[in-house]
């Protein structure tokens, strides 16, 4: 890590070509704590930097951090505060806490691997699997791993469904800061079929792809950060009646066109194609 480092911040002090051609990821990446300033989200989900992160302690009275060999326990201070709000809602629904999983680098950015978003310390991933032991050790949190709520044939929720993950879901969604949350298609129709009180909060429940061992919230951008960017608003209503295209339409095999040319590359992301306060947090 020490290496990587170094050579990070060769990069940074280089002439100034030098950074601009290099994957933001790989500058970000190697930053192994937060920068000295005061806490600021810049740009947007996917394409941003955090300075002065907090950092989540490793264990907390109803919540564990995993995968820390990581590093991606840092985040803003209203996602960790609202991190221990809902853990404590969590404790109360039946579980003993949360498992929580990634929530950004310590000057955020984009990551090594993994996310496209959790730039700018405004998402958490929340594990599906129960937090009942709340004890335990590094190596057991590099290895235990998740549970998927989601069917094999992707329609419908499977046996490790629960009414807690109902109420955790819909405490999470009723928070004022949550901007949305990220689930597998079956758990959004689910609690759209389950719900009997105010279904207001369920206009937050988003599905989207690979969310079946863990939901993703994301927090609106803090008041104040002028400079932080958010998403477009969500569309007026529940979303229940469109969140049936997951489970139908959008599992049908797409026919390919023999004339399509081959996609092109994703390019990477520079520090160029970040906010330019993003220079001066990786100093």
């Amino acid at each position: 890590m020490i290496r990587t480092v170094l050579a990070a911040l060769a990069l940074l002090t280089a002439a100034g070509a030098a950074p601009a051609q290099t994957p933001a990821k790989q500058l970000f990446g190697a930053m192994p704590n937060a920068s000295e300033h005061a806490s600021a989200a810049f740009g947007s989900y996917s394409r941003g930097c955090l300075a002065g992160a907090a950092q989540l302690p490793e264990t907390g009275p109803t919540w564990q951090a995993m995968r820390l060999s990581r590093n991606r326990n840092w985040g803003h201070p209203d996602i960790l505060a609202f991190i221990q709000r809902l853990s404590i809602a969590a404790s109360r629904a039946g579980w003993n806490g949360l498992y929580i999983g990634d929530i950004s680098q310590p000057r955020g950015g984009p990551m090594l691997t993994g996310h496209a978003s959790h730039q700018v310390g405004l998402d958490v991933d929340i594990w599906m699997k129960p937090a009942m032991d709340l004890t335990l050790g590094r190596t057991a949190r590099e290895s235990l791993s998740s549970i998927s709520v989601r069917s094999a044939d992707q329609r419908r929720v499977n046996g490790n469904w629960t009414p807690a993950h109902h109420r955790i879901l819909r405490a999470a969604a009723s928070d004022p800061a949550v901007a949305r949350i990220f689930v597998t298609a079956p758990v959004k129709l689910q609690m759209c079929a389950d719900e009997t009180g105010d279904r207001g909060y369920l206009r937050k429940i988003r599905p989207w792809w690979s969310h079946q061992y863990h939901f993703h919230v994301r927090l609106n951008c803090p008041d104040g950060d002028g400079a932080c960017r958010e998403q477009d608003p969500i569309p007026p209503g529940d979303g229940c009646d469109e969140a049936i295209w997951w489970v139908t339409d959008a599992l049908k095999p797409a026919k390919p066109d023999p004339n399509a040319p081959p996609p092109k590359p994703r390019p990477e992301l520079t520090l160029a194609d970040l906010p330019q306060q993003c220079a001066a947090v990786l100093r």
